[in-house]
């Protein structure tokens, strides 16, 4: 039975400049890094999604493992295990909501204001433009250039499934995002389903630990968004 460990990245900077991790989110890191060499895991292989914040998390990890003498045998950069890009979502599909819905526009013209007054921090409070975007998109109610919905499911869930035939005692360490994360979790109940995914996904606090196990084909779900390195309220954060 071969074990994975989903690690989700730490606390993100603000929304000019997401794609690195803030202060709080190397801390995070550093104590995922902390936590991890403290078990004592040694990892077959370690794999690290495309984006900043997913490799600073790893960076953080790995740093740790090496001080601990417990340098992992492979380490392997994989895009397929990248965040859906929520930028290009936003940009393909807001404007198409915004002509049809009147009240969506007045909430996404605020929203903008208040990003180019400075307030970057808006992105860390979930809003029903952003709801309304992710449910049209999910839904393919409008035309998107970017990745669809289904299309990044299934780059997801390939991924995953490019782990099914690992040796039987491997321990491999998948740095990655929450709705990644969500999408393996719910393929281990055999379900695509988008309410269940984004629940998960809503739920992920930054640097969490998720653990599944393939199985004779099967894939398991062992632990879902534990944070024992997280001691202290202030650094239990989800966005």
């Amino acid at each position: 039975m071969s074990t994975i460990y989903l690690f989700r990245h730490g606390q993100a900077g603000l929304r000019d400049d997401y794609d690195r991790l803030s202060e709080l989110g190397h801390e995070q890191a550093r104590r995922l890094g902390a936590w991890v060499s403290g078990e004592g895991l040694k990892f077959d292989k370690v794999i690290i999604g495309g984006l900043r914040r997913q490799r600073e998390t790893a960076e953080a990890v790995l740093a740790a493992l090496n001080e601990a003498g417990l340098q992992p045998t492979e380490i392997q950069h994989n895009l397929n295990w990248n965040e859906f890009d929520l930028d290009v979502v936003y940009e393909g599909i807001a404007p198409q909501i915004a002509a049809a819905d009147q009240e969506f526009r007045a909430e996404f013209e605020e929203q903008q204001r208040m990003v180019q007054a400075g307030d970057g921090a808006i992105h860390r409070r979930w809003t029903r433009a952003d709801t309304a975007v992710m449910r049209a998109w999910i839904e393919g109610a409008y035309p998107c250039s970017g990745e669809s919905w289904n299309g990044f499911v299934d780059r997801i869930r390939a991924a995953g499934e490019e782990l099914r035939h690992l040796p039987p005692d491997a321990r491999v360490a998948v740095f990655t995002s929450a709705t990644p994360i969500s999408i393996c979790g719910a393929a281990a109940f055999d379900s695509r389903n988008p309410t269940h995914i984004m629940k998960l996904a809503a739920s992920a606090v930054n640097s969490s630990i998720t653990v599944m196990h393939w199985r004779q084909d099967e894939l398991f779900l062992a632990l879902f968004n534990a944070a024992p390195h997280l001691t202290e309220p202030r650094l239990r954060t989800f966005r």
